[in-house]
């Protein structure tokens, strides 16, 4: 008998083990106090920036991603003022502590006042030219905007001679990209991870040789849906705008990339390719 209940008690201690094992095993719990990190929402902003190559200064134009919002232009101007440009030799010109203090955008106008810190850039008469176009067109990249004036402070009186060279006498200002030599080809249409139909257009802009821009449609395999080319409104060493019709049979719904690209001259082969991944 002793025997049987030293076995039983036996049984019944390893039932217990087992229970306590399982309750070991609990779901994590996150501790107060602490919240699950949150995405914040952008949205993709073409700035323009200053480059001085070998003496030869010109802009280019970049595309940020910023955090959405509302206010399209003002976040476009914070961008040129805080943001940091990734083309190599490419420069900020807008000084740091420069402070938006309001944006009127009226029949196509948008007057910018800006703070006096403004005033305190240091460049000679072509960086004053192109800093000015670099605002100019980061702010007419909407189309709500086709004309660009500065006050500082309030008053046109205070902006007039601006960075001491050319001044603001002609203003307002309006969009110019005959000085924006990088990157010699840039698309509008269609934008990245866009769903597009079986026809849609191509939308751009590009700085190439006798103007002729051309394109491939491709899917996930790497095989050509379509292809084709057309020529911009202009031709380098100026720059012109673009667009094209592009028509494909899908088999399926899918994905893919549509390359725009210029051909060489030496020996036809891509270059200046802008890749734009797309769907269908």
């Amino acid at each position: 008998m002793k025997f049987f209940r030293r076995v039983a008690s036996f049984i019944i201690m390893l039932a217990l083990t087992g229970v306590t094992g399982c309750q070991v095993q609990k779901q994590p719990v996150m501790e107060a106090g602490i919240s699950a990190p949150t995405s914040v929402e952008t949205m993709d902003m073409a700035v323009y920036y200053l480059k001085d190559n070998n003496n030869e200064m010109y802009l280019v134009r970049e595309v940020h991603k910023v955090p959405k919002s509302s206010g399209v232009a003002r976040a476009s101007l914070n961008e040129l003022i805080l943001g940091e440009p990734v083309t190599p030799g490419a420069f900020k010109v807008l000084p740091k502590d420069t402070k938006i203090l309001g944006i009127k955008i009226e029949n196509g106008l948008a007057t910018v006042d800006f703070s006096k810190e403004v005033l305190k850039a240091n460049v000679g008469s072509s960086g004053e030219m192109l800093g000015i176009a670099s605002i100019v067109n980061t702010l007419t990249e909407f189309p709500t905007i086709q004309k660009v004036k500065f006050t500082v402070e309030g008053k046109d009186s205070n902006a007039m001679d601006w960075w001491g060279h050319m001044g603001l006498y002609q203003q307002p200002f309006k969009r110019n990209l005959s000085f924006v030599h990088e990157p010699a080809i840039w698309v509008t249409s269609p934008i990245a991870n866009q769903t597009v139909k079986n026809t849609f257009k191509i939308k751009g802009n590009a700085r190439v040789f006798e103007a002729f821009v051309s394109f491939s449609l491709k899917d996930a395999r790497g095989n050509i849906l379509a292809k084709g080319s057309t020529r911009a409104t202009a031709g380098a060493p100026e720059r012109g705008d673009f667009e094209i019709e592009l028509n494909f049979i899908p088999s399926s719904a899918g994905k893919g990339q549509l390359e725009v690209f210029e051909e060489s001259m030496k020996d036809g082969s891509p270059i200046n390719m802008v890749v734009i991944p797309i769907k269908w």
